[in-house]
């Protein structure tokens, strides 16, 4: 079916709307993917989806024509750690480095991927850098102990068109939670999904679910996958998509909280990150227990 059909079908209004089937959703992302819509038809499916909202049912559709597009990551010799990274640093120093950095150290393959969406924030990227690690020129596989950034582009250059219309837009659209939830190996791997409201966290919960997913799901810092350091926040784990709760949150800040620097750029954040590895500061409790449960769900499924 063109796109022109699916946009009368989605496009209706918050009221009027209808959703697709898990087949249809596929064959339209499959089409926005391609290339084969116009900007103008793109423009129209990014609104119609921000109004009427993605069902479970259509952003497993989207994961599945994403799937069959996708320059997988190979597999390799334990399951991957797939940290996305879409939001960077606005107010708190982007952390990720250091999630994956000490799972790294634990012997697991991590990758990071992501590219720049807000042009306000400090990206995962220019910290990395700063830290010796740089990005990845080609896809390849990760090996155990090693933690890597691949720009989405080498993953996908029809899911990078679709982020980079929030630009023209001014909005998000589905690629934004998409890119939280899909897997980029050809393999194995543990997704660590984050949200900033509880009603994303149900609906990735479901994603997750039905996607078979094995997974971590916690809200995150300003939308990066780490914990927040100054928290405990809730994390829910799945295996095969069969939910395992491991870690009740914490209402508030945390009594002891730790260290963290006034400065968010990506020196500083490097330099943190750092001294937190070399053992000079301490690791933040919510990171250190979120490492226990990524580590226990890549021997689960190991």
């Amino acid at each position: 079916m063109g796109i022109s059909q699916y946009l009368k079908e989605i496009g209706r209004g918050k009221q009027g709307a209808r959703s697709l089937s898990r087949e249809q959703a596929a064959d339209l992302f499959g089409q926005v993917l391609d290339g084969a819509a116009s900007d103008l038809e793109v423009g129209a499916f990014c609104l119609a989806m921000r109004i009427k909202g993605e069902t479970a049912q259509e952003m497993c559709g989207f994961l599945d024509a994403t799937a069959a597009r996708l320059n997988h990551v190979p597999a390799g010799e334990r399951p991957l750690v797939v940290l996305p990274s879409y939001n960077g640093a606005r107010k708190l120093p982007v952390l990720t480095p250091l999630l994956a950095l000490m799972l790294a150290r634990l012997g697991l393959p991590v990758l990071i991927h992501g590219t720049a969406t807000e042009s306000g924030r400090v990206s995962v990227q220019p910290v990395l850098q700063a830290l010796g690690i740089q990005p990845l020129p080609q896809v390849r596989a990760i090996a155990p102990g090693e933690a890597a950034f691949i720009a989405t582009e080498l993953l996908s250059r029809g899911l990078k068109r679709l982020l980079d219309a929030r630009r023209v837009i001014g909005l998000r659209n589905s690629s934004h939670s998409l890119v939280k939830l899909m897997n980029p190996c050809a393999g194995p791997a543990v997704i660590v999904g984050s949200y900033t409201h509880p009603e994303y966290g149900a609906s990735m919960a479901a994603v997750f679910e039905l996607m078979g997913s094995t997974a971590l799901l916690l809200r995150g810092t300003e939308g990066e996958v780490v914990a927040d350091a100054r928290r405990l926040p809730q994390m829910d784990g799945f295996i095969a998509g069969q939910r395992v709760p491991l870690q009740q949150g914490q209402k508030g800040t945390l009594t002891s909280l730790p260290d963290l620097p006034a400065a968010i750029d990506a020196q500083t954040t490097a330099t943190y990150i750092q001294d937190v590895l070399d053992g000079r500061k301490p690791v933040p409790a919510s990171l250190a227990l979120q490492v226990e449960h990524i580590l226990h769900l890549a021997q689960a499924i190991s």
